[in-house]
């Protein structure tokens, strides 16, 4: 970029509240000034909260540039002086940083705030340190999102994160079970770098372009009807469409049960309409 720019830096893995405070930001600070605002972004490479695609949707005409970072050797070792001049100055224009408290770079993260401030006077940069957003007494991290998604918490979830969690992908074929014995249902395969909730049983909101449909989703691997890829399988209530070949967005709302093995397709079928019924409540809870 040739502009002057307002940038942030970070995983954002998630994007959850602490990292949505550090991006209001660099908003506020590119109206003011007439700046460009740019989330940097470090992709670590390994499972994530958000994978890229999500992430670039999600800032999508929410900021100018979202650069994703591969965390290379080259990245790693470089000097946390040369990525202030070389990358930070030299071809972000930086005129304004924030980062979190904690935020390291550099070879052997000798990069910190400290030195951050310390360069601020030699390359004209203002910088913001933005203390971390708080949720009962804990600082909110992508790695207390992870523990809770573990669990199973999506209520805590949906509260660390601003949103609800969810998973997006193509509607693909199953094997047509659902059809022809027990409720039709849609399957997504997710994006493989993508963290799963626990295999189980979920009220979820599902999202097809501006249609949205209430229903119930099991994550894993079907163990009474013999699958072993895990799946995101919804059913929707009241939905008579063919959404085949169409891209959905799974928002998860609340765990029901653990995955587990019926002895027959008819006690699955009665356990899965007995969830569905669960899920109903829910949203008729929820929506008064």
């Amino acid at each position: 970029t040739e502009n002057r720019t307002a940038v942030t830096l970070g995983k954002f893995d998630g994007l959850h509240r602490g990292h949505q405070e550090l991006i209001s930001r660099i908003q506020r600070f590119a109206d003011q000034e007439k700046a460009e605002s740019v989330v940097f972004a470090f992709d670590m490479g390994k499972e994530a909260l958000m994978t890229g695609e999500e992430k670039k949707a999600y800032l999508e005409g929410c900021v100018d540039t979202l650069i994703i970072c591969p965390f290379t050797e080259a990245i790693r070792e470089m000097e946390a002086e040369e990525f202030i001049e070389k990358i930070l100055i030299e071809q972000l224009h930086a005129a304004y940083i924030a980062v979190g408290t904690d935020f390291h770079f550099g070879h052997q993260k000798r990069g910190d705030i400290c030195m951050l401030k310390q360069y601020a006077k030699r390359y004209g940069y203002e910088l913001e340190i933005v203390e971390k957003a708080v949720y009962r007494k804990r600082e909110i991290s992508s790695t207390y999102i992870r523990e809770e998604l573990k669990k199973g918490n999506m209520e805590k979830v949906t509260s660390l994160m601003g949103r609800d969690y969810f998973v997006e992908g193509q509607v693909v074929h199953g094997r047509g079970m659902g059809h022809k014995v027990l409720l039709p249902t849609t399957n997504l395969v997710p994006p493989r770098t993508k963290i799963l909730p626990p295999n189980g049983v979920y009220v979820t909101s599902s999202y097809f372009g501006d249609k949205i449909y209430h229903g119930i989703t099991n994550i894993g691997c079907k163990p009474t009807v013999g699958e072993s890829f895990i799946g995101v399988e919804t059913y929707l209530f009241d939905c008579k469409e063919d959404l085949y070949g169409e891209e959905c967005r799974v928002d998860f709302k609340k765990f029901l049960r653990p995955e587990r093995k019926f002895p027959s397709l008819e006690a699955l079928k009665s356990r899965l309409l007995a969830d569905a019924e669960d899920g109903r409540r829910y949203f008729e809870k929820t929506e008064k």
